[in-house]
C-alpha cells in the first residue's frame, strides 16, 4: 500500500508506505509532487511516478530512493513491460515530446533512461495522446493533414498500418480488448457523432470486419470517451453491449465475440415475487454499461473472472434503456436468466469466488448496514459494519478472491479523516466446503445452444443449501469439450459484410477484390482467393463445416514497391557533427525480396541494398561536418519503384544569441533587429521575434527583421533562435521618441587595433565617452570642434574623438582614414539625460553580418550596432548644425536593403551618427 500526501508545512510531499496491508505504514519524504503511481505488475519494490509538469521516475526499493527518467512524459501513456513479449521486465514504453514539440514511442530501462539511451520504437512522430501498449499489441496513429493512419506492432514486431474498410474513414479508435490474439475495437466513422462500430481483427490486429453498428458513446472530461461496451469476466467471447438506433437505446449480448448478438430476456417475476409485464419481443431487461468515476467501487455492471457466469447490474425493463432508473439485476448463468434484486442501486464486492455477496446502497447520505448473499442473490442479510453512519468512499477486498475478509472506507463528516472499517466473514461459516456441497451447470446462449465457442463447458456453483467456505483450492471449470463446426463459428472476413437480409451470408464490399494477393505476399510463394468468412478467433471448434477454407490457388505476382519511408532511429532530424546516426526503412507495400534499394545519403556516401526492409541490417552513418543533407532511398524492381526523401540538419547546439538594436527609436519609423548567433556557423537557424506584448511572434529564417513602433515609450525585444537541438533568447528594451537629431562623430584610427569586434567591447568604449561628454551640450559641441575629447587605451595610446563629416561617404570622416564610430546624444528636456552610444566599431579588414542600416544622401549603406545605456544627466540645450538637419531630413532611417554586406570603406572606415531628441519646437 502507498498513500500519497503533504507534510504539516506543506511544502515536502510524503508517501506513507506499507508492506503489511495497511497494518502500520512507513514515511519517506520525496521532492516531487506525484500524479500518478505506476506499479510494477510482477516485481512490487518497483514503481514510477508521474508529475504534472512531465516528469518521469522510478523507484527500485519501493519508493525510497527515485531517479528521473524523462521530463516531457505523456500523462496516461507510460506502460511497464509485457510479461512474455518483452525481453526485459524493466523495460518501460512511453510516449514523449522530443524538443521540436512533437511526440514520439520511446522505449528504455529505468536504470538508464537519459535521452541517449531511450529508443524510438516507431519511424516518425506520432499523434499526442495515442500510444497504447496491451497485451501483444502497440497501437499508435499519425495524422498528415486531414487523414490519420493507425498502426499495430503484434509481439514487437514492426509496426504495419491497420486496415478498415475502405470508406470507414475513423474519426477515432477505441481498443476495447486484446484478449486471445484478438483486438475488438470500437471505431467511429465518419458519419457518426454519438455512436461507435465495433470491429474485430485478425489475429495480427492488421484486417478488421465490423461486429455490431451504432454502439452508444458517451463524452467525459478531458476528451475521453466511453463506449457502451462490457467484456464479461470468467466467460471468453461474452460481451454486453447498449446499440443506440434513432435515439433509443437497447441492450445486446453475445456469446460468440460479436458474431451474433441478441437482447437481454426480462426476468419473469419482480423482487417480490410478483410476476411482471414485460414480455419479448416488446420488452426486454436494458442495463447501465458504465465505468464508476471512483476507482474503488464497482461500476453500474459487475463480474469477476474467479466468478463466472455471475453478473450483477443496475437497469429497467421495458422498450429501451432509461437514463436514472437503476434498478439492480443479477444473473447466475452468464444472462440466460435474471433475477430482480434490489430497487436502486448497489455498490457490489464479490468475495470467496462469488460465494459472498456485499452490497452497500448508493448513495450521498451516511451509511451504517450493507447487505449480503451467500446463495447468488436470492436472498440477503443486513449487517451493521459500524455503530456510526459514514458517507462511503469505497469497498476493498483483502488480497486473492478467495477472500472473505473486505474493507470499508469513507468518513463520517466532510471535514473529518478517512474512517477504515474492516468485515470479516470467515467466522460465518463453519467449515470448508467439501465436493457433496457442490453441483453442475451448463453454459448455454438465449436459444439454448451449448456449444459457445467451439466448446461444450460445464462449469460448478456451490448448492444454496450449503453454508460453507470454497476457499482457496476451488475451481469453477470441470469439463470442456470441442463442438463441431457449424455456421456460427465463422465470421465475415476483411473485406467482407454480413448481409441485412439474409444473415448467416457474407458478400464482398463494392471497393474489394477478393482475388487480390495480401500486402506480404512474395514472388515463389502461393495465396488462396478468400471465401468471405473466418473463423472466430480463440473459437475451438472441430471438423464439420469448414467455410475458410477456399478453393482458388494463386502464385504471388511481383508488386511494386510502395509506401517507402527513410527515417532515422530516434527521430531526431537535427544532430551535431560525428554523432552516430541509424537509418531505417520501411515499405508499406509491395515484394521486398527482389527489391534493390539504392541508398544516398547526401555527402557522397552511396550504397545499394537487397531486401532491405526485412533484414536487421542497420544503416549506420556519421556526419562530420555541419550542414543540410539529403538523404534519398530508391526501391526498385520490375514491376516499378519508389522514392522516399528526407533532410537532415547537421549542427552544432546554439551557444548564445545577442539581440543587437538601436535603444532609440522614432516613432513609426523603420528599426532594424539583427540576431548574432553563436557559433556563427549555425546553419538553418528559425528565429522567434517577440515585440511588446504581443503572445504571438513572428518568424523569420534571416538573422534580421525590420518593424515599426507605433506608440512612444519602453517597448521590450525578445529573439529566440533554435536549430531544431536547442533553443536560446536575448532581450533589449527599446525607447521610442516622437522625433530626435544626429550628431556625427568618428575616432582617430589608431583605436582600430585594440578592437575585438564584440559586443562588450562596444560597451565599454560607449560608457566611456559617455562619462566624456557628461557635460553642456555647447561645451561637447565646442570640444569636438577644437579637438580636445579624447581617452586612453592599452600603452597609454590616446584616442581622438572628433565631429565626423556625414558627406565624407567613401572618403573617411573629415579627411581622415581612421575607423568611424556612431554616438548618439539626447536631450530629453531642457534639463535633459545624454547618452552616448557606440553604433559600430568594427575592423575594417574584417567581414561582419549586416545588423542596422540607414542611408546617408550620397553614400552608400552605413553598418550601425546600438547600445542601451543608461543616459547620463545634461543641464542646457545645443544648437543644431545645417549638417545634423540634413541627415534627419535624408532618406529613410532604415535602409530596405538587408542583403547588403558592405561594412566598411575599401579605404578608410564607415561613418557613424550621433542622435539628439527634441521635446519642444525648438531644436536643441
Amino acid at each position: 500500500v502507498v498513500l500519497v500526501g503533504s507534510s504539516m508545512n506543506e511544502r515536502d510531499q510524503m508517501l506513507f508506505i506499507s508492506t503489511d496491508e495497511g497494518s502500520s505504514f512507513q514515511r519517506q519524504s520525496v521532492a516531487f509532487t506525484p500524479d500518478t503511481l505506476l506499479f510494477h505488475p510482477r516485481e512490487e519494490d518497483k514503481l514510477l511516478a508521474y508529475c504534472k509538469d512531465g516528469r518521469l521516475l522510478a523507484s527500485t526499493d519501493l519508493g525510497r530512493k527515485w531517479t528521473l527518467l524523462q521530463e516531457r512524459v505523456t500523462k496516461g501513456r507510460i506502460f511497464w513491460s509485457v510479461s512474455g513479449v518483452d525481453g526485459d521486465p524493466d523495460l518501460v514504453h512511453m510516449e514523449m515530446r522530443d524538443t521540436s514539440g512533437g511526440f514520439l514511442y520511446v522505449t528504455c530501462l529505468i536504470q538508464n533512461c537519459s535521452d541517449k539511451m531511450v529508443t524510438a520504437q516507431f519511424l516518425g512522430k506520432i499523434d499526442h495522446n495515442s500510444l497504447l501498449v496491451q497485451d501483444d499489441y502497440i497501437f499508435v496513429k499519425v495524422t498528415t493533414g486531414n487523414r490519420t493512419k493507425h498502426y499495430v506492432s503484434y509481439q514487437r514486431n514492426e509496426f504495419v498500418q491497420m486496415r478498415f474498410p475502405k470508406y470507414a474513414l475513423p474519426k477515432d479508435v477505441q481498443v476495447v480488448s486484446t484478449d486471445e490474439n484478438q483486438v475488438f475495437l470500437a471505431l467511429q466513422e465518419w458519419y457518426q457523432t454519438d455512436t461507435y462500430n465495433l470491429y474485430q481483427s485478425d489475429p495480427h490486429g492488421v484486417y478488421y470486419s465490423i461486429v455490431l453498428e451504432n454502439v452508444r458513446s458517451t463524452k467525459q472530461p478531458e476528451e475521453n470517451v466511453l463506449i457502451d461496451i462490457l467484456e464479461v469476466r470468467g466467460v471468453k467471447g461474452v460481451f454486453l453491449a447498449n446499440q443506440k438506433i434513432d435515439g433509443k437505446v437497447t441492450t445486446l449480448i453475445t456469446y460468440n465475440k460479436g458474431r451474433s448478438w441478441d437482447p437481454l430476456t426480462p426476468p419473469a417475476t419482480d423482487m417480490n415475487g410478483k410476476p411482471v409485464s414485460c414480455k419479448a419481443p416488446d420488452c426486454h431487461l436494458h442495463l447501465h454499461l458504465r465505468w464508476a468515476d471512483n476507482p474503488y467501487v464497482s461500476g453500474t455492471v459487475h463480474t469477476k473472472d474467479s466468478a463466472p457466469g455471475l453478473i450483477m447490474g443496475a437497469g429497467n425493463l421495458g422498450s429501451k434503456l432509461v437514463e436514472y432508473k437503476e434498478e439492480m439485476y443479477i444473473t447466475s448463468d452468464c444472462g440466460k436468466t435474471w433475477r430482480q434484486v434490489f430497487e436502486e442501486e448497489h455498490h457490489i464486492l464479490y468475495l470467496d469466488h462469488g460465494g459472498v455477496i456485499v452490497a452497500i446502497k448508493d448513495t450521498s447520505i451516511p451509511l451504517k448496514i450493507l447487505k449480503f448473499s451467500i446463495d447468488e442473490g436470492r436472498t440477503w442479510n443486513v449487517h451493521n459494519f459500524t455503530s456510526t453512519s459514514v458517507f462511503v468512499d469505497g469497498l476493498l477486498s483483502e488480497p486473492g478472491d478467495e477472500t472473505l475478509v473486505m474493507t470499508v472506507f469513507g468518513h463520517i463528516s466532510y471535514r473529518s479523516d478517512w474512517e477504515l472499517v474492516k468485515v470479516d466473514f470467515r467466522q460465518s461459516f463453519p467449515r470448508q466446503c467439501t465436493e457433496s456441497d457442490y453441483e453442475s451447470w451448463q453454459l448455454t446462449d438465449l436459444q439454448g445452444d451449448k456449444c459457445i465457442m467451439g466448446r461444450e463447458r460445464t462449469f460448478r456453483k456451490r448448492k444454496e443449501t450449503s453454508f460453507c467456505i470454497k476457499g482457496k483450492s476451488y475451481a469453477s471449470a470441470i469439463t470442456s469439450k470441442p463442438c463441431q463446426c457449424t455456421e456460427k463459428d465463422f465470421n465475415c472476413d476483411y473485406g467482407f459484410e454480413r448481409s441485412r437480409v439474409e444473415g448467416d451470408r457474407c458478400f464482398a464490399d463494392f471497393w474489394y477484390d477478393p482475388d487480390s494477393p495480401p500486402e506480404d505476399c512474395h514472388l515463389g510463394q502461393n495465396y488462396e482467393s478468400s471465401t468471405g468468412y473466418r473463423k472466430v478467433i480463440s473459437n475451438a471448434c472441430e471438423g464439420g463445416l469448414n467455410k475458410q477454407q477456399s478453393s482458388k490457388q494463386h502464385s504471388c505476382p511481383l508488386l511494386a514497391p510502395k509506401g517507402l519511408q527513410v527515417g532515422i532511429k530516434g527521430q531526431m532530424l537535427a544532430v551535431a557533427p560525428g554523432d552516430d546516426i541509424t537509418f531505417m526503412v520501411h515499405q508499406e507495400q509491395g515484394d521486398t525480396s527482389s527489391t534493390k534499394y539504392q541508398v544516398d545519403l547526401g555527402d557522397g556516401v552511396r550504397a545499394i541494398y537487397q531486401n532491405l526492409t526485412v533484414t536487421d541490417e542497420p544503416i549506420q552513418h556519421r556526419y562530420e561536418k555541419p550542414g543540410v543533407y539529403r538523404v534519398t532511398v530508391r526501391a526498385e524492381n520490375v514491376a516499378g519503384h519508389d522514392k522516399a526523401t528526407m533532410y537532415i540538419q547537421v549542427t552544432a547546439p546554439l551557444q548564445e544569441v545577442h539581440l543587437e538594436v538601436v535603444p532609440i527609436a522614432g516613432r513609426n519609423q523603420e528599426v532594424n533587429l539583427t540576431a548574432v548567433v553563436l557559433p556563427a556557423e549555425a546553419n538553418l537557424t528559425v528565429f522567434y521575434w517577440w515585440i511588446g506584448d504581443s503572445l504571438q511572434p513572428m518568424l523569420t529564417l534571416k538573422n534580421s527583421l525590420l518593424t515599426r513602433f507605433s506608440e512612444a515609450g519602453d517597448v521590450s525585444v525578445t529573439v529566440q533562435a533554435s536549430n531544431g537541438r536547442t533553443m536560446v533568447q536575448d532581450t533589449r528594451t527599446v525607447r521610442v521618441y516622437d522625433d530626435f537629431q544626429v550628431i556625427p562623430l568618428s575616432f582617430s584610427r589608431n583605436l582600430d587595433s585594440y578592437n575585438p569586434n564584440i559586443p562588450v567591447w562596444r560597451e565599454d568604449i560607449g560608457q566611456v565617452v559617455t562619462k566624456l561628454l557628461a557635460k553642456r551640450i555647447p561645451a561637447i559641441m565646442q570640444a569636438f570642434s577644437d579637438k580636445n575629447v579624447s581617452f586612453m587605451v592599452r600603452g597609454g595610446l590616446r584616442v581622438l574623438v572628433m565631429l565626423a563629416d556625414p558627406n565624407a561617404g567613401n572618403r573617411g570622416a573629415a579627411g581622415s582614414p581612421g575607423i568611424w564610430a556612431l554616438a548618439v546624444l539626447f536631450v530629453i528636456s531642457i534639463i535633459a539625460t545624454g547618452s552616448f552610444i557606440l553604433y559600430k566599431f568594427k575592423r575594417t579588414e574584417e567581414a561582419y553580418p549586416p545588423l542596422f542600416f540607414r542611408k546617408l544622401p550620397g553614400s552608400r549603406n552605413v553598418y550601425a550596432q546600438m547600445h542601451n545605456e543608461k543616459e547620463q544627466e545634461m543641464t542646457s540645450p545645443v544648437n543644431h548644425s545645417e549638417d545634423t538637419q540634413h541627415i534627419i531630413q535624408g532618406e529613410e532611417f532604415i535602409d530596405d536593403d538587408l542583403d547588403s554586406q558592405t561594412l566598411g570603406n575599401p579605404g578608410g572606415s564607415p561613418a557613424f551618427r550621433s542622435l539628439i531628441r527634441t521635446t519642444t519646437n525648438h531644436c536643441y
